[in-house]
Order: C-alpha cells, then sequence, then structure tokens
C-alpha cells in the first residue's frame, strides 16, 4: 500500500465553522487554514487540515441531539439552570426569554435550531422583567424559564453595581433570584464580589509569606552556598526547559520553542474537553490561554515550557500549582457542578 496516497487523500464535507483555529467534523478536530466567518461552509479536508471553500447549507444536524430550553441573550438555559452559548445565531435575534430548541454538534456546541411556540408564561416573564419584579410564586413558569429570567435580572443587576459574573458562578442561586427580585440579584453579586476580595486578600498575603521566606533564604545563604544553590537551579531549570533565558536556547529557537507551547495548550485542553480561544506570551516563560469549557470563558496563566499553572484564573484556595493546564477543567467541572466556581480573572 502506498500510505503517501491515503495521506493526499483529499475529501469534501459541509460542517458548522464557530470561529477560532479548528473545526470538527463527525469523527475528528481539523484545523482551519484560513479562519472565515462562522457559519455552515463546505470544507475540503486533507489530512488534519480544513480549507473553507464556500457557504452551504446545514447539513446532518437532524441526526444530533435536541436540546431545549429558554433565550437569554445569545444562550440557551436548560434544566438545572445551565445556561450554555449557542452558535450561529439567526440575524434576527428572538424575543427574550423565548422557548428555543438546538442540537448539539459533535464537539458539544450547540447549534441554534428554532423558537417554539410560546405558552402565557414567557409573557408573564417578560413583563416581570419589564416592570422590575420578581416571579416570585407565578404560576406555569417552569424551571428553564425561571432560571433565564433570574440570568436576565442578574445583568441587570451587574450593570448597576458593576460587579461581573459567568453564569456557571450564579447558577446555584439563579433560582433565588428570580424569586426575590432585584434585591436578592444584587446581594448574590455582592456574595460574589465578597468572595472575589476575600481570595485576593488570602492570594497576596501566600506571595508576601514567599516573599518574606525568599528573602530570609537568601539572607541566611552564604555567598558559596548561593552560587552552589543557583548552579543546581540552572541544571535543573535545563533539563525540566521551565525557563527560556541564559545561554540554553537562541533567540530563533526560544521563538520556536514559544509557537510550539501554544500547539502544547491547544491539544492539552482538547484532551480535556475544553476549546483554546487565544494565547499570548507574558514573558518569563509564563503564557495566558483563554479557552472556553463547559460553556464559560476562563482565563488562566502557566508556565509556557511544563503547562503547570501559575494564576488558575478562578479561586483554588492556593492550590494553583498543584494543578496543569490538562488537569484544571476537571476542577473546573467539579466546581461548577457543586456551585462554588469563583471566576477571579474576568478581563
Amino acid at each position: 500500500m502506498d500510505y503517501r496516497k491515503l495521506l493526499g487523500k483529499v475529501e469534501s464535507a459541509v460542517l458548522p465553522y464557530f470561529g477560532g483555529g479548528t473545526v470538527d467534523a463527525p469523527s475528528r478536530r481539523l484545523h482551519v487554514t484560513t479562519p472565515v466567518e462562522p457559519g455552515w461552509w463546505s470544507f475540503e479536508l486533507k489530512g488534519r487540515q480544513a480549507t473553507a471553500r464556500e457557504p452551504a447549507s446545514a447539513e446532518g444536524l437532524e441526526a444530533r441531539p435536541r436540546v431545549r430550553g429558554h433565550l437569554w441573550g445569545t444562550r440557551l438555559v436548560r434544566e438545572g439552570a445551565v445556561a450554555e452559548p449557542l452558535a450561529l445565531m439567526p440575524e434576527e435575534q428572538p424575543p427574550r426569554l423565548s422557548p428555543v430548541t438546538a442540537r448539539r454538534w459533535h464537539d458539544g456546541t450547540l447549534v441554534f435550531e428554532g423558537v417554539e411556540f410560546e405558552s402565557e408564561a414567557e409573557e408573564q416573564a417578560r413583563r416581570a422583567l419589564e416592570e422590575d419584579r420578581p416571579l416570585g410564586e407565578t404560576r406555569g413558569v417552569g424551571a428553564s424559564l425561571r432560571a433565564a429570567f433570574g440570568f436576565a435580572l442578574l445583568e441587570v443587576a451587574s450593570r448597576g453595581t458593576g460587579i461581573p459574573f459567568a453564569p456557571a458562578e450564579a447558577r446555584a442561586r439563579v433560582l433565588e433570584v428570580a424569586q426575590g427580585g432585584r434585591e436578592e440579584a444584587e446581594a448574590c453579586l455582592r456574595r460574589l464580589a465578597d468572595a472575589r476580595a476575600h481570595f485576593l486578600r488570602a492570594q497576596a498575603r501566600q506571595q508576601a509569606y514567599r516573599d518574606m521566606e525568599a528573602l530570609s533564604l537568601e539572607r541566611a545563604l552564604s555567598e558559596r552556598e548561593r552560587t552552589l544553590q543557583d548552579l543546581r537551579w540552572n541544571a535543573e531549570a535545563r533539563r525540566s526547559h521551565e525557563t527560556w533565558s541564559g545561554t540554553a536556547l537562541t533567540p530563533g529557537q526560544q521563538r520556536r520553542a514559544e509557537s510550539a507551547s501554544g500547539e502544547w495548550a491547544e491539544r492539552a485542553l482538547n484532551k480535556a474537553g475544553a476549546r483554546m480561544l487565544d494565547h499570548r506570551r507574558l514573558g518569563g516563560g509564563l503564557m495566558e490561554v483563554v479557552y472556553g469549557f463547559m460553556g464559560e470563558r476562563f482565563i488562566t496563566v502557566v508556565e509556557m515550557a511544563t503547562l503547570r499553572v501559575r494564576d488558575a484564573g478562578v479561586c483554588l484556595a492556593g492550590a494553583d500549582a498543584r494543578v496543569t493546564l490538562e488537569s484544571l477543567p476537571s476542577v473546573l467541572k467539579e466546581a461548577i457542578d457543586t456551585g462554588s466556581l469563583v471566576i477571579t480573572r474576568h478581563v
């Protein structure tokens, strides 16, 4: 068998493109050679590369699992107060709190399908939102509609208080917000702000303690001991590639290594079920990675060479360095599932 012919085989497929550097076929993830506008495209597939050729009509969507819920902005709020982003929304946006359906694509993304018939409950909820009053005990309002109403209230309160939030942070309390109205929404946001402030104070104390320990150690070491310690640290750094400095790498090698770290980060996130959205070098051997996971956007700072986490971007009670970029999503999932997620990097 001539494997060169197999590797050079060119196929075509109609797939949804959601933006970024990849597109998902039923059985594999492909790298997009040239990004285009999000939508349905006819792709030319060669190896692990996909090239968009022309816009196309949706194909294969009807075979995917259907998900029902209520619309909040560009998210579908379903059972369990889970608010997931909707991809490929129509140009004409449906009325807020509309009952909608979506189909789950192979990578887990929800693709907008359509608006379902409304009952009186949706109009009641819209009226309550317009009049700035809670749903209270209003009858006939299902759980997903109540949750969508609660998220909409939180969004209004967030603009008023200047306190940002992510749906996963407020998921455990969103039904209480729908029940209690604006006052409860603001109280929910203040609790989040207090949790973030507590985390940042604890982080500052830990950093001050580490700095004090480092200074004490530095003073205790003699010049000879410092020299020996530096030699040991440099040797470990060269072996583990935990630094880009010194004579270990030429400028050209450093650029190539830094470029590869983005690919490593993307592979690690893919294995963990997340999707990398962006990354940038911060200096000092660190990299900021922006990625999507379970319908939320996260920003994490990692070591470029090892992908060890320096700042998870969420409250981990000081345990950031115990996880890697690949293991962090499982920690995030537990925090989301238990209603304990607190995001500290919203920028």
